[in-house]
């Protein structure tokens, strides 16, 4: 199994696992796919692409909006998160939305399918960021809109991991929130696979969170930075090295209150 193929698969374990994503403790999830949502005009009639769907918090309301006469497909990964889907979909009894189980770097569409692709939360997720906005690019009709979230490199207490990894790797890795992690990033990306007219909001949240476990777990390392292969090499001395001091930095951080969190989210939109 390569690098990239353990990342793909640690993803859809990571996903897959969280049956309660809708409501986890403190989530924004459903508020985020809302929001998201709403940057976008949606007309009764279209037909939408919702990448890495998860759960259907972006494409169930937007199979409502687009009605009867529009058509909605999602697309993800992890069985677990589309069980929950379904399950939604029956219960609304939605018959213009249609779920695919894949891996939508692979998955092909046809050129000038789709009024709007929406992806909430997941393309900083994608190993080639740039080429995906190029597919979808492809994807859209003339005019149409992509629309997408993602973190800032600031969020998630990504630069404490990054500054740690180097610290015990000896070397930088790139970490995940990098490629979209400013507006500037944002917006070069998306011109350099084609877009026009792009808008980006930031959202700025946050929120203290209790220190349960202070430990970075494999897989969370592994992805937040996408199955890097240096990973592979570390040995059990760095790895347990890596822990003691990243828990030694998140205690000296952390308050009363809890470990402070920036949660903040760019809202990004754009048209072919």
């Amino acid at each position: 199994m390569t690098d990239q193929d353990s990342y793909k698969q640690q993803l859809r374990e990571f996903y897959g696992s969280r049956t309660t994503y809708d409501y986890e403790e403190g989530t924004r999830h459903p508020l985020e796919a809302k929001l998201l949502l709403e940057f976008v005009p949606l007309n009764s009639g279209q037909k939408i692409l919702d990448v890495a769907t998860g759960t259907g918090l972006v494409a169930i309301p937007a199979s409502e909006k687009v009605g009867s006469d529009g058509y909605v497909i999602g697309i993800d990964m992890t069985p677990g998160m589309l069980h929950q889907a379904r399950l939604k979909i029956a219960a609304a009894r939605l018959q213009n939305i249609e779920l695919i189980e894949a891996d939508a770097e692979y998955f092909n569409f046809s050129d000038s399918s789709f009024d709007v692709i929406f992806c909430c939360e997941a393309l900083v997720l994608f190993p080639d960021i740039l080429a995906t906005l190029q597919n979808w690019y492809r994807y859209l009709k003339t005019g149409g809109y992509v629309a997408f979230t993602c973190p800032p490199e600031t969020a998630f207490m990504a630069s404490l991991q990054q500054r740690i990894c180097a610290r015990v790797l000896g070397e930088s890795l790139p970490h995940i929130l990098e490629p979209l992690g400013t507006p500037e990033k944002c917006r070069n990306l998306l011109n350099q696979a084609g877009f026009r007219d792009i808008e980006i909001k930031i959202e700025p949240s946050g929120r203290y969170r209790q220190l349960r476990d202070s430990r970075l777990s494999g897989t969370v390392i592994n992805i937040n930075f996408k199955g890097n292969p240096l990973l592979s090499k570390l040995s059990e001395e760095q790895l347990n090295q890596l822990q003691v001091e990243y828990k030694a930095e998140i205690e000296k951080l952390a308050t009363e209150q809890g470990l402070w969190e920036d949660t903040t989210k760019f809202f990004v939109r754009a048209r072919k």
